[in-house]
């Protein structure tokens, strides 16, 4: 059994910056190295101000400037990393195919593939090689024949350690994990590897935290977490549609469900729709590995999940129309988040995304304020989702100067026809609701996307309020 002395990360986003500097604060004993080939994105990992880190997680900045310099480490010196380290983590993005075989479902595993030749050119020294990407189910095989190609006869193991961190509470997830599932080959050299990364691991959490199985049941167990969990979202959601019917109330539903011991109430929470850079992208993969495998009902089984949270964008702009006179054309409407979700700075696949596209697309000029997402970042996630729809550049900057973004809450909802309510933040709740009432348009509408607001004091100041699943 290998004792870990130096690790490397491949990839310094969302997965591996906050994991890594987790595992240094627990582990002074290991150095631990994060590489990206971004220089800007490392020079804020290393920046002295540490609100300019360049992922935002609550108590991320405090285990940063404990470990950092100590035994943590940014670097863009990719080879000297890789060379150095006992155990490799791979940690880059695998985002849905845009184009070929695959296309619109598939993941992308060209940067996966990219590090696993880097390694394989680089490495003169035994190595365990540690998937934390999110990949699909015998990915393992594909690094294990890159990496044994090397004719250096370096020996490599491969295990996979999928991340299970939710966006806004992943250092808490770190420090007191579920579980951590590590997969690995069923052979001598394997279970080594294996019992290396527990080790790791035990610096801080419970032998009885630490799950181990085979490689691909674990990769699997990644993709089947992620829709399960979306499953449940979009199901609530769905209901969510006919309690609007019905005269229903979407959350006493909810709750009345999740009384059931067998059912629970975890993410039974009505909403505009899903985000983030997991559970659309993860289905989707399952879907394409289902008809991949010739499993075409399980394909549209899962499929559906997509379907259903993707109608749930769609009808809350259409209800932004609809209710706004059938019309938004040259009107204001503010979005209060653009976040996936609190607490957060990641608006991969955001709701905001999208419903700003729907209204955009019928006139409307949307008005953004969010607490931690830049306006640099919200037309660049518009300008994207429009250049992968083939639009010519002319009509992206048309569009794009329909989008104004404020540092200030007030500003954004000053004479606004209608304000969104897009992401969860806690701050919106505490808003001096009459100035804004006061400073509207009238009739002033609220449409509540996260159904976080109070309805019955919002009524009571003036406002239309309309939110999920509520009559």
């Amino acid at each position: 059994m290998k004792k870990i002395k130096n690790i490397c990360c491949l990839g310094a986003g969302y997965v591996g910056g906050p994991t890594m500097s987790v595992i240094a604060l627990k582990s002074p004993d290991i150095k631990v190295t994060v590489v990206d080939l971004n220089k800007e994105r490392i020079a804020a990992w290393n920046d002295e101000d540490l609100d300019k880190l360049p992922v935002y997680e609550p108590g991320l900045a405090e285990v940063v400037a404990e470990a950092r310099g100590r035994n943590l480490f940014f670097s863009t010196d990719v080879d000297g990393a890789i060379a150095a380290a006992d155990m490799i983590f791979i940690a880059v993005n695998t985002p849905t195919k845009t184009y070929g075989e695959g296309k619109g479902m598939a993941a992308d595993l060209k940067f996966v593939e990219l590090c696993a030749r880097q390694i394989a050119e680089v490495a003169t020294s035994d190595k365990i090689i540690v998937e934390k990407s999110t990949l699909p189910v015998r990915t393992a095989e594909t690094l294990q024949t890159i990496l044994d190609s090397n004719g250096k006869g370096v020996h490599f193991e491969v295990l996979s350690n999928p991340e299970f961190l939710a966006e806004g509470t992943a250092i808490d997830d770190l420090f007191y994990a579920d579980r951590v599932l590590i997969g690995g080959q069923q052979t001598p050299s394997g279970q080594a590897a294996i019992q290396s990364l527990v080790d790791v691991y035990s610096n801080w959490l419970s032998p009885k935290q630490i799950l181990t199985t085979n490689v691909w049941s674990s990769e699997l167990s990644k993709l089947t977490a992620n829709a399960f969990l979306a499953q449940r979202i979009s199901s609530i959601n769905a209901l969510s549609a006919l309690c609007e019917a019905t005269e229903a109330d979407v959350d006493e539903v909810a709750k009345a469900i999740g009384t059931d011991s067998r059912i629970g109430p975890k993410f039974l929470k009505a909403s505009v729709g899903f985000g983030g850079s997991c559970f659309q992208k993860d289905i989707l993969n399952l879907v394409y590995l289902c008809r991949h495998f010739n499993l075409p009902e399980v394909a549209n089984y899962w499929e559906q999940v997509i379907i259903m949270n993707d109608y749930q964008k769609y009808r809350f702009a259409k209800k932004i129309i609809t209710t706004l006179f059938n019309t938004v054309n040259g009107k204001k409407i503010a979005f209060l988040g653009w976040a996936f979700k609190k607490d957060t700075n990641d608006t991969r696949e955001s709701a905001a995304i999208y419903v700003a596209e729907h209204l955009i697309e019928d006139g409307a000029e949307v008005h953004v304020y969010d607490p931690k997402v830049s306006e640099s970042k919200i037309k660049a996630d518009m300008r994207y989702l429009w250049e992968l729809k083939g639009l010519t550049e002319e009509k992206i900057k048309y569009k794009l100067a329909q989008i104004f973004v404020y540092t200030s809450p007030m500003e954004a909802v000053h004479k606004a026809h209608a304000v969104a309510l897009l992401t969860e933040w806690d701050e919106f709740i505490g808003y001096d609701w009459n100035a804004i009432y006061t400073n509207m348009y009238k009739p002033a509408f609220v449409f509540d996307g996260r159904n976080i607001l109070d309805i019955k004091k919002l009524t009571a100041i003036g406002f239309q309020v309309k939110g999920i699943g509520k009559y």
